[in-house]
């Protein structure tokens, strides 16, 4: 190597040792490297820390012997150059790894004959090392930061929902189960990010019960200012359908007589056993979460209780609706037979008036009453008249 090719390979590894001491510090103090050192870690985690760690420690080793080259090496160029020797130093096996020469602790990272290797190969090493160091405290820090922040979130949703629980002077197990779990995913995360990484699914279920709780407590302190409006409403509602009920049983009543061999749905019967419910409210006293459940429990109930007997009332209404329409659909046949000359037809008359006796006899045949107006219709298309 010339003198100037010496210079030149002294000014490159100068810089080179200056940016990789750089980047030794900025890795040292990386939030998560530093958040790493300080933790106390276990699972996954303490393992590829501790594997990380012998790396680190490898790592500066390293550095020290490349950084003690390249003193050596620029003491030399300082004096009478030896072009040889400073050769041997940056292009040769220069850099001597001896197991004397490291901390008893430390001495498994190397081989224990020692070796001689060059700059390039530390450098390379170095990489290597730097690299695995790097991407487990990457893995730690995105653990983290994906983690974290969204248990910072369901702590203060807890904190609210608490919150709200005190003001009912209440309890409630349920939230009390949800932040024991949280509890113990910050424990896990924080100890060890890298092997609670599936953990997230487990605490978006966890977000989703304290929402749901959350929503829950809410409507227990607004249910603690309604109750008295609530609970009148909700009798005036059950009014509602006892009188539904009434009226279902009424049109029953007629059905029976006006309609032979009806097809009925279920008498509807729930007023008396709401009214006994909402009876019941009063004995949870303050437990406003037991009573949100129950009073939403009720309303809805009450509201299904109406609609059954208002479906109840129109389905058998529907059976007298149906003779009135056959009935109709008859008078404007005999109608159209009168207005285009066919009155006297005997058949016709015959057939007309089988279909009317069935119609407006009680109890009425639906089923009979229904053929014989189809007959009838038919028959007035024989003869031309029908529509």
């Amino acid at each position: 190597m010339s003198i100037d090719g010496v210079d030149f390979e002294l000014r490159r590894r100068a810089e080179e040792r200056d940016r990789i001491s750089d980047d030794l510090l900025d890795l040292d103090s990386h939030p998560g490297y530093q958040l790493l050192k300080g933790a106390r870690l276990t699972g996954e985690t303490r393992r590829r820390w501790d594997e990380a760690q012998s790396r680190a420690v490898t790592l500066w080793w390293l550095f020290d012997a490349y950084r003690g080259v390249l003193d050596r090496a620029r003491e030399l160029r300082a004096g009478k150059p030896d072009l040889a020797a400073l050769t041997g130093l940056l292009a040769g096996p220069s850099v001597e790894l001896k197991p004397e020469n490291v901390p008893v602790e430390k001495r498994s990272l190397l081989r224990a004959a020692g070796e001689s290797i060059t700059l390039d190969t530390v450098v390379a090493r170095m990489d290597a090392a730097y690299r695995d160091v790097a991407e487990t405290v990457a893995a730690a820090d995105d653990a983290w930061s994906a983690l974290l922040p969204r248990l910072d979130d369901a702590d203060v949703a807890r904190r609210s929902a608490q919150d709200l629980l005190r003001d009912l002077d209440g309890n409630d197990p349920d939230l009390d189960r949800i932040g024991a779990e949280i509890d113990r995913i910050r424990a896990a995360v924080t100890t060890d990010p890298l092997g609670s990484t599936t953990l997230g699914g487990e605490l978006d279920g966890l977000l989703a019960e304290l929402a749901a709780r959350r929503g829950l407590l809410e409507q227990a302190a607004r249910l603690r200012a309604e109750y008295s409006d609530r609970a009148r409403r909700l009798g005036d509602r059950i009014a509602q359908v006892a009188e539904a009920e009434n009226e279902a049983r009424s049109v029953r009543d007629t059905v029976l007589v006006k309609i032979d061999s009806p097809a009925l749905p279920a008498l509807p019967d729930q007023a008396a056993a709401l009214r006994d419910r909402l009876s019941a409210l009063d004995t949870a006293g303050d437990r406003w979460l037991e009573l949100v459940e129950r009073l939403t429990g009720l309303e809805r109930a009450v509201d299904e209780a109406l609609a059954r007997a208002r479906t109840a009332t129109e389905a058998m209404a529907g059976l007298i609706g149906r003779r009135d329409e056959l009935r109709g659909r008859l008078e404007a046949y005999h109608a159209k037979v009168v207005r285009l000359g066919h009155a006297e037809d005997a058949a016709l008359g015959e057939m007309y008036g089988e279909a009317r006796a069935l119609l407006w006899t009680a109890p009425c045949d639906l089923r009979q009453a229904t053929v014989a107006i189809t007959a009838y219709q038919r028959a007035i298309g024989r003869i031309g008249v029908a529509e």
